[in-house]
């Protein structure tokens, strides 16, 4: 005679394993990072630094100040590069991302860079018909600060990326 089969007993437990806590908080997620935070921001600030005064000097009596819009096709140029910053982060924040063959940090850190020597090229040369107004204005400062901003954002969303 052959012996039975035991009797199944109750099933064992699966073994578990407590999830091992995470060495380095995660980043939040979509326009909170920091490199997308820093490079909408950045965005604006370059777009309205268009409408801030470049260049400012007197001249017989007169106070004058030429804003960036009023510089040439770099001043609008600059405008539209902020502005496409700002595109970027809504498209973004409404689901629509880029190609993965081309990376987002990129065309952040290329926009920036056109920024920034735009507003180099109207910070070494002044157009001669504006010249007296010969010295530079707060906002061709704050529009290279906010140009280098945008780079240093796209760099920290390439970190971001990785």
């Amino acid at each position: 005679m052959e012996n039975p089969e035991p009797l199944p007993g109750p099933p064992e437990p699966p073994l578990q394993h407590p999830l091992p806590p995470e060495p380095y908080p995660r980043a939040g997620a979509g326009i909170w990072t920091a490199g997308a935070r820093i490079s909408w921001v950045a965005g604006l600030v370059l777009m309205l630094s268009s409408f801030t005064d470049w260049y400012a000097g007197s001249g017989e009596g007169l106070t004058i100040g030429v804003i960036g819009w009023h510089t040439g096709a770099l001043g609008k140029l600059v405008f539209f590069l902020g502005f496409a910053i700002i595109v970027l982060a809504i498209l973004r924040e409404a689901g629509i991302e880029l190609p993965p063959a081309i990376p987002e940090s990129l065309v952040v850190i290329a926009i920036g860079a056109l920024a920034t020597i735009f507003v180099l090229v109207r910070l070494i040369s002044i157009p001669d018909k504006f010249l007296p107004a010969d010295g530079r204005g707060i906002g061709i400062w704050i529009a290279l600060v906010a140009a280098i901003a945008v780079i240093f954002a796209g760099l920290l969303r390439a970190g971001e990326e990785l």
